[in-house]
């Protein structure tokens, strides 16, 4: 059952950077509750590397760790860090957390990806 909103996909479709739909703010807000970890301090990040079945892989992240060179984003009151070269592959890239039945995991919304994987974790751009 998707709990993502029309509002969320209107509000995701205009911005640039890294998108974060409430969905996923909301279950990155339980990750940092039930690890115990300093909400003020939690940076979000972002990324690809080399490697998946196309190509690309998708990071995800929660570290304290931000340097001068990363793009800061906040969105739904997460604050949300990206390297410049992945931001190369990821701008206007939104991440959602998908809750159903064949499973439950965060899902990467990509328009800069040409192609992407069956298991939705990579893609070729």
């Amino acid at each position: 059952m998707s709990t993502t909103t029309e509002h969320d996909h209107a509000a995701t479709q205009q911005a640039s950077g890294i998108l974060l739909t409430e969905t996923a703010a909301r279950e990155i807000r339980n990750i940092i509750q039930q690890q115990e970890l300093d909400a003020d301090k939690i940076r979000l990040r972002v990324g690809v590397k080399g490697g998946g079945c196309s190509g690309f892989s998708y990071l995800l992240d929660l570290t304290e760790t931000q340097k001068d060179t990363d793009e800061e984003f906040e969105q739904h009151g997460i604050k949300i860090v990206c390297d410049p070269k992945s931001l190369l592959y990821l701008n206007g890239t939104t991440v959602d957390f998908k809750d159903e039945i064949m499973g439950r995991g965060f899902v990467f919304q990509n328009p800069n990806a040409t192609s992407s994987c069956g298991c939705g974790s990579s893609f070729s751009a």
